[in-house]
């Protein structure tokens, strides 16, 4: 790929991706032989937990296929390879600016999985403004609405941010209140009271404990709107403007 024309973003809206049939992959089986798609991934996602959040969601679509990958699941992986030509530079960046707090946004993109029609969960946090955790995975449930997606990818995040709260305390910076950021206004209705009871009761109980964090206010859920939301590059393709939008804001900078 040295020679390949670099592109804006790691994964074009074209691709929908989806498992092979035994019909697929028997027709493509010589074609794929000598094709190294494991190796690929792997190493993909060394950049991606080292230093390259952006490219989170993309690999979290391909490494869905990599028991039985296809052409079409190759040309993504060089399409994410063409992205990194064109983004060499590019990095997180740590600054001492803003304070030393914990800051989490999250979001859900509800039945994005082709396959079983499940929902993915991206979440960000930050400290001081810098990127310290995130993630972009498919959802262990279907979730059978927005709010139900929204809900589960918000109790994944406060579970996220408790964790992060305790460990600066322990570093000694006490923090008593964490915001994470939700940009699903029925999410945050139902986390600080279950008005939508009757259409959530069935949602696995570890996600209900959102509300006692909310009332013991050791978190605080808070609207944002979806442009703004920078969790948004962890569940979908993005226009080019608005994913550079949100590496600015993440602090994901050739500088």
């Amino acid at each position: 790929m040295e020679k390949s024309k670099s592109v804006s973003t790691p994964l074009g809206a074209h691709f929908r991706l989806s498992s092979a049939t035994e019909k697929e992959v028997r027709e493509q089986e010589v074609y794929m032989r000598d094709i190294p798609y494991q190796s690929a991934v792997g190493l993909l996602m060394y950049s991606m937990v080292g230093t390259r959040p952006d490219l989170a969601y993309a690999i979290g679509m391909v490494y869905r296929f990599i028991s039985s990958p296809i052409k079409i699941h190759w040309q993504a992986v060089k399409r994410i390879l063409r992205y990194l030509r064109g983004t060499t530079k590019v990095k997180l960046a740590y600054t001492n600016e803003g304070k030393f707090i914990v800051r989490g946004y999250c979001d859900a993109d509800y039945g994005a999985g082709l396959d079983k029609r499940k929902s993915v969960t991206g979440m960000v946090f930050t400290v001081g403004g810098n990127v310290v955790s995130w993630r972009s995975n498919l959802q262990k449930s279907i979730a059978l609405s927005t709010t139900e997606a929204e809900w589960i990818t918000l109790g994944e995040a406060s579970r996220e941010a408790m964790w992060l709260r305790g460990f600066i305390n322990e570093l000694g910076f006490e923090q008593d209140l964490v915001e994470v950021f939700c940009d699903s206004q029925s999410a945050i209705a139902l986390s600080r009271n279950p008005v939508h009871h009757e259409k959530t009761k069935h949602v696995d109980v570890k996600y209900n404990f959102v509300r006692e964090l909310v009332s013991e206010k050791i978190i605080d859920v808070v609207k944002i709107a979806t442009q703004y939301n920078p969790a948004d590059i962890f569940t979908k393709v993005l226009p080019v403007g608005k994913m550079r939008e949100a590496l600015r804001f993440l602090r994901i900078t050739e500088n």
